[in-house]
């Protein structure tokens, strides 16, 4: 069983960012893939304690995006830019912060990928569209819905949780 975390929306919400780490961490996570929207480069402080790979994509919402990129690589996390793409445990995943909403429909209807994880809405929802597990963990942040959400992905199942911070 490989469960996988899911996070995005952070919003420089530093308390936030380091409750999900916690929660990454006591999960035993293999992996935690970020849908964007991290905002300012200071917000790779808190994930330095994260226990395991980081790999993310970039939101609408970061200016500084390279010197974003340059602080996670210190630390050994990955950004990949706009859009990514991985393999874990045999299973395709696609990252797209889901700002074009046209994108990320195509994107689904691919059929190229059993996991597509998203953000930009800041509402958790999980869903299976044609067989593809479709993951929003809603937004880390808690800024515009109140609620500071995660989402855990168990690979072999396919299946997801959100989890409230």
């Amino acid at each position: 069983m490989v469960i996988i975390g899911c996070i995005a929306d952070t919003h420089d919400h530093m308390d936030a960012i380091e409750a999900a780490v916690k929660r990454f961490n006591s999960e035993k996570v293999a992996l935690v893939l970020h849908a964007g929207d991290y905002v300012s480069p200071f917000v790779t402080t808190p994930f330095e304690k994260l226990k395991v790979k980081l790999i993310g994509v970039f939101g609408n919402n970061e200016a500084e995006k390279q010197l974003i990129k340059n602080r996670f690589e210190k630390i050994g996390a990955e950004i990949r830019g706009k859009f990514a793409e991985l393999t874990v445990e045999n299973r395709r995943i696609a990252i797209f912060h889901g700002e074009n909403a046209e994108l990320l429909d195509i994107i689904i209807q691919s059929k190229l990928f059993d996991v597509v994880v998203t953000g930009h809405t800041h509402y958790a929802k999980i869903e299976k569209i044609d067989g593809i597990l479709v993951v929003n963990p809603g937004e880390a942040s808690g800024w515009l819905t109140g609620k500071k959400t995660i989402a855990l992905v168990d690979l072999s199942k396919l299946e997801a949780e959100i989890i409230e911070l």
